[in-house]
C-alpha cells in the first residue's frame, strides 16, 4: 500500500478478543493495520469481559477442534512470555453429564482420537478427587489435566500492546459506519471520524457481525448471558489448585464453571440462560434477581459447599450459529474480505490461534489449519430446482 495516512494493508473491525489477535499477528508480520473498535480496550460491553473464560482439550462439541486448540495453547504461552504475564492457568477440566450423555461422550471420542490424558470417573469418585463437586453417581465425568482458563481481558490488553509495538494502529471509541469493496479490489471502511482504505479487511465484530455482514442475518444471533459468583462457605475447596474448571449436564440444564478467581466467588453460568435474543444494542447488560434465581438451584444442588451470599452478576452475550460451530472464513465473492465470528459462547479460547489464522487469509489467502467446519457456505440457501 502507499504511504497515505489513511491508506492500511489490512483493517481489523472489532478489537475485542479475536479482533485484538488478529491485530497482533497481522502486525507481527510486518504488515501496515489499523484496528477500529466501537467501545473500550478491553470493555464489558461485549462477549469477553468478566475476567476468565474456560480452555480446555477434551472438545466434547466436536475433536476437529483439539488441533486449533493445541496450537492456542502454544500461542497463549508465547504470548505471555512476549507480554511478561500470565494468562493461562491450568486447573484441569471437567465434563460431566448422565451416563451415555452428548457430552461425556463427545469429550471421551476427542480424548481417545487424540490420544490426550484423561480419567473417565463416576460422580462418586469425582467427589473425593475434587471436593467441591456433588454431581450425582448416575453421572460421570471426564477428568482433562491440561484445562483451566485464560484471563480474558488481560489477553485483549496483551495482544493490543503487543500489536502496537508491532506497529500496529488502534482506535479505540470510533464506531464503524460501513465499509465497500473498491474498484482496485481493497476496502473502503468510513467511521464516526474519517475514511480509510486497505488491501484487506477482517471482521471480528462479535455480537454486532450482521451489521457489517448482511449474509449473517440470521444466522449470526446475539443471545443475553449473566454470569454469577457466589461467595463459598469453604473455600478451600474452590481454588484453582483444588478446583477444575467445568461444563456439565444435569436435570437443571447446561453449566459451566470456575474456582475463585479475582472476585471472592465461585463463578458459574448457564448455556443459553433464558434464550433472550435479539439486536446487540437492544439486549439488556443490566443483571436482575431473576438471573440468580435461575443459577442458585444450581449451586445448592451440585456445588453446596459453594452456596454462600451472592458477590456478583453480570451480563455478555453469545452470538450464536445455527449448528453453533464458528464462522472463520473470506466472504463469498470478496476474497479480500474475511469473517471472524460469531463463536456461540466457546470461542475465546481459540482467540490466540484464530488471530493466526486471520493473518494467514489476509496475507496469504490461505492457511494450514483445516477450516471446513467453519466455512461460510453452509449457510448459503440451495438453489430452487427446476419446475
Amino acid at each position: 500500500m502507499t504511504d497515505h495516512p489513511n491508506t492500511y494493508d489490512v483493517i481489523v473491525i472489532g478489537v475485542g478478543g479475536m479482533g485484538a489477535s488478529a491485530c497482533f499477528h497481522l502486525a507481527r508480520r510486518g504488515l501496515r493495520v489499523l484496528g477500529l473498535e466501537r467501545f473500550d480496550i478491553p470493555h464489558a460491553m461485549g462477549s469477553s469481559h468478566g475476567f476468565n473464560r474456560i480452555i480446555r482439550l477434551a472438545y466434547f462439541e466436536d475433536p476437529s477442534y483439539v488441533p486449533l486448540l493445541r496450537r492456542a495453547y502454544e500461542n497463549w504461552r508465547e504470548l505471555e512470555t512476549r507480554f511478561g504475564e500470565q494468562l493461562l492457568f491450568t486447573t484441569g477440566s471437567v465434563d460431566a453429564g448422565p451416563s451415555g450423555s452428548a457430552m461425556v461422550e463427545g469429550s471421551l471420542a476427542a480424548c481417545r482420537l487424540h490420544d490426550l490424558p484423561h480419567r473417565h470417573v463416576t460422580g462418586a469418585e469425582l467427589r473425593r478427587i475434587a471436593p467441591g463437586y456433588n454431581l450425582p453417581d448416575t453421572h460421570e465425568a471426564v477428568l482433562q489435566p491440561d484445562g483451566g482458563f485464560v484471563s480474558a481481558e488481560r489477553a485483549i490488553v496483551a495482544h493490543v500492546t503487543m500489536a502496537q509495538a508491532e506497529g500496529a494502529e488502534i482506535h479505540a471509541r470510533e464506531p464503524v459506519l460501513g465499509w465497500e469493496p473498491t474498484a482496485s479490489g481493497g476496502v473502503r471502511v468510513r467511521t464516526a471520524r474519517g475514511t480509510y482504505e486497505a488491501g484487506r479487511l477482517v471482521i471480528s465484530a462479535g455480537a454486532w457481525m450482521s451489521d457489517f455482514v448482511p449474509d449473517l442475518k440470521g444466522v449470526s444471533v446475539p443471545e443475553r448471558q449473566v454470569l454469577g459468583w457466589f461467595q463459598p462457605r469453604e473455600p478451600g475447596l474452590f481454588t484453582p489448585e483444588t478446583f477444575p474448571v467445568f461444563n456439565m449436564e444435569v436435570e437443571e440444564g447446561k453449566f459451566y464453571g470456575f474456582p475463585v478467581w479475582h472476585v471472592p466467588g465461585f463463578k458459574i453460568g448457564r448455556w443459553h440462560h433464558f434464550g433472550e435474543t435479539g439486536s446487540a444494542d437492544e439486549l439488556s447488560r443490566d443483571s436482575e434477581a431473576r438471573d440468580e434465581e435461575a443459577l442458585r438451584p444450581c449451586v445448592s444442588r451440585y456445588f453446596p459447599a459453594a452456596d454462600g451470599p451472592t458477590m456478583a452478576l453480570r451480563a455478555c452475550f453469545f452470538t450464536n450459529t445455527p449448528d453453533e460451530h464458528f464462522v472463520i472464513d473470506t466472504l463469498p465473492g470478496l476474497p479480500q474480505v474475511v469473517v471472524a465470528s460469531p463463536c456461540s459462547g466457546h470461542g475465546y479460547k481459540f482467540c490466540s490461534v484464530v488471530g493466526e489464522i486471520l493473518a494467514d487469509l489476509s496475507s496469504s489467502g490461505d492457511t494450514r489449519f483445516d477450516l471446513d467446519l467453519f466455512a461460510f457456505k453452509r449457510f448459503a440457501q440451495p438453489a430452487p430446482k427446476p419446475a
